[in-house]
């Protein structure tokens, strides 16, 4: 994880259970939060594609991702975003048939995800896969592939292989990854590290946005409502998406208030009968 305002470079997790694990958690790469950070000044192609997946509008990236004149890097991301909305939308096999063996190290990445997630039964083959992949020198430290590495293994709920994986950041989709790990760790003070890394970084990306939201929701109390409005400013900002309408929503029921929460989830649910129609 990126920054130099922490103390320490290595930081041990305990899980709630009683083991303790010894996580190697980063918080003094001050270059990667620098080239990150210039990176976001830098004109963004890919913005509304990003924000559309962020965000939930996985069929409005699959629909808009015909974007002229994009360098190699940023066809292979965009080309991510699109196979990772299929896969969001349940379209696994579309995904698996579509990238073949000569795709680049992201793309194959996905691929390993959507194999993950279309056959829960028989994904011993699928992880081994991943973690071979990741042990490989010269490939091992590719974002997406790293990425993909985090999503699986809290999948698995296990959240200290995934920050091995994620916990370098480098990207602002692993620091939000990081945010979700350390939640579902019950340890919303290493999550707060992380969000203060990605305000630094960008404190209007949507995805700082959101993962200020969830932290506020995992803490709880009076930031419930910085939560709400943090998904209702979303609801005026862009089209309304059951991401957005389920956060409303378990906001509302935090606060007591379920006849919205109940007609927030009615209409998110009514959303997700429609893309699946489409």
């Amino acid at each position: 994880m990126a920054t130099g305002s922490f103390a320490g470079t290595f930081t041990n997790v305990n899980l709630d259970d009683g083991n303790q694990d010894s996580v190697p958690i980063d918080y003094d790469n001050e270059k990667t939060e620098e080239s990150q950070m210039a990176a976001a000044a830098a004109p963004d192609h890919l913005f509304h594609l990003r924000n559309n997946f962020y965000l939930g509008s996985f069929q409005a990236a699959i629909n808009n991702s015909d974007l002229p004149n994009l360098s190699p890097d940023d066809a292979v991301e965009r080309d991510c975003l699109v196979y990772r909305s299929y896969i969001a939308l349940g379209s696994y096999q579309l995904v698996i048939n579509e990238i073949d063996s000569a795709a680049t190290t992201p793309l194959q990445a996905v691929k390993l995800l959507a194999l993950y997630l279309s056959n829960p039964h028989d994904k011993e083959s699928t992880i081994a896969s991943l973690k071979e992949w990741l042990a490989d020198p010269a490939i091992g430290s590719n974002a997406i592939l790293r990425l993909i590495a985090g999503i699986v293994f809290m999948h698995e709920e296990d959240y200290i292989e995934a920050l091995k994986h994620t916990n370098a950041g480098g990207t602002m989709e692993l620091h939000a990854l990081n945010v979700q790990i350390f939640i579902k760790m019950h340890r919303s003070d290493y999550a707060e590290r992380q969000l203060r890394v990605m305000q630094q970084i960008d404190e209007d990306h949507t995805l700082t946005q959101l993962a200020n939201a969830w932290l506020n929701l995992a803490v709880g109390g009076s930031k419930i409502q910085e939560a709400y409005l943090i998904f209702q400013d979303f609801s005026e900002k862009y089209p309304v998406t059951g991401l957005i309408l389920n956060g409303k929503a378990v906001c509302c029921m935090h606060m007591g208030n379920f006849d919205e929460a109940e007609t927030l989830l009615l209409e998110a649910l009514n959303k997700a009968r429609s893309n699946c129609g489409n």
